[in-house]
């Protein structure tokens, strides 16, 4: 099991999509904001390395959003497959790829997860950057920026 805060873990699982590898960090931010983050695909380019840009999705995904993302310079599409309590699958181009998940984590914290299929191991690295970067997301989206939406 994952110990403290920013601490790394990837360990092999069972998951609804059978064994997966699966990448995981405690981050101290609450379930919800880790989740918005990885819902809304306004954040996705910020926190994903692999991302750059998405297209044809606006706000938040759920069951069966599709759109694509561009990946090297290059349009991808994805849809998401599974989208259920705090837990979200998808696959682009047509290849199942990461699922996402959050839980809570003791007191104002939580575990945010990421399911790599086992052809696509080496990608589990990518994710624990994209953990890292969540979490720094997680920090500063918590915190007044000191600037009115009125200002201008």
């Amino acid at each position: 099991m994952v110990g403290g805060y920013g601490e790394m873990r990837t360990r092999l699982e069972q998951t609804p999509d059978g064994r997966r590898l699966v990448v995981s960090r405690v981050i101290s931010a609450s379930t919800a904001e880790c989740w918005r983050l990885l819902t809304d695909v306004e954040y996705w380019p910020a926190w994903g390395p692999s991302v750059s840009a998405v297209r044809g999705v606006a706000g938040r995904i759920e069951a069966g959003s599709h759109g694509e993302v561009r990946v090297a310079g290059v349009w991808v599409p994805f849809t998401v497959e599974t989208y259920e309590r705090n837990r979200w699958t998808w696959r682009i181009a047509g290849i199942p790829a990461t699922g996402h998940r959050v839980r809570p984590w003791g007191v104002d914290s939580c575990l945010v997860s990421f399911e790599v299929p086992l052809a696509a191991a080496p990608y589990a690295a990518v994710c624990a950057v994209a953990l890292e970067r969540i979490a720094t997301l997680a920090r500063t989206e918590d915190q007044p920026t000191g600037a009115s939406e009125d200002a201008d």
